[in-house]
């Protein structure tokens, strides 16, 4: 039995360190190849599986997604080549700080980007959809705010029943 138990546990560490290898190695993740993940990525396209789209509905948003992923793609690059080299430093090297604050800039102007992005490629995607798709995925978008709020009531519940003994 303890045999079985380490070699469970070796095959179940080297399935994850796997995955993590394959991940670090820039395997398409979500948001895309790179691991640049806009939120509305890959997890945002979750919702358009019960959408039932047509063949050209799909690759249209293929399409998008690929196309917004190409417009940004240097700009990332350029920003994690940046991180790279503030990480490389140390604190006592000359321009350490300015190094920091140029990248804080940096990273601040590639989220602005990303969010805009991001609502441009769902605004392309919505208009790709049709009235009844739009109002299917309105419709899924209300129930899963609904079940956001339940949980968080739950929890609330739960820390002030906790919070109470």
């Amino acid at each position: 039995m303890r045999k079985n138990l380490i070699l469970g546990l070796a095959l179940s560490s080297a399935l994850a360190i796997g995955s993590f290898a394959v991940a670090a190695q820039g395997a398409p993740g979500p948001g895309g190849p790179g691991g640049w993940g806009h939120h509305g990525g890959h997890h945002g396209m979750m919702a358009l599986h019960g959408l039932n789209l047509t063949d050209a509905q799909k690759a249209s948003i293929k399409q998008i997604m690929k196309s917004s992923f190409a417009q940004n793609k240097g700009q990332f690059q350029a920003l994690r080549q940046q991180k790279q080299a503030f990480e490389a430093m140390t604190p006592t090297d000359p321009g350490y700080q300015s190094a920091a604050a140029a990248l804080a800039q940096a990273e601040g102007a590639a989220t602005t980007a990303r969010v805009q992005q991001m609502a441009n490629v769902r605004a392309q995607i919505y208009n790709v959809l049709t009235p009844a798709q739009q109002s299917q995925l309105a419709a899924q978008k209300a129930k899963a705010q609904a079940r956001r709020q339940q949980w968080q009531q739950f929890r609330a519940q739960q820390k002030a029943a906790g919070n109470g003994q």
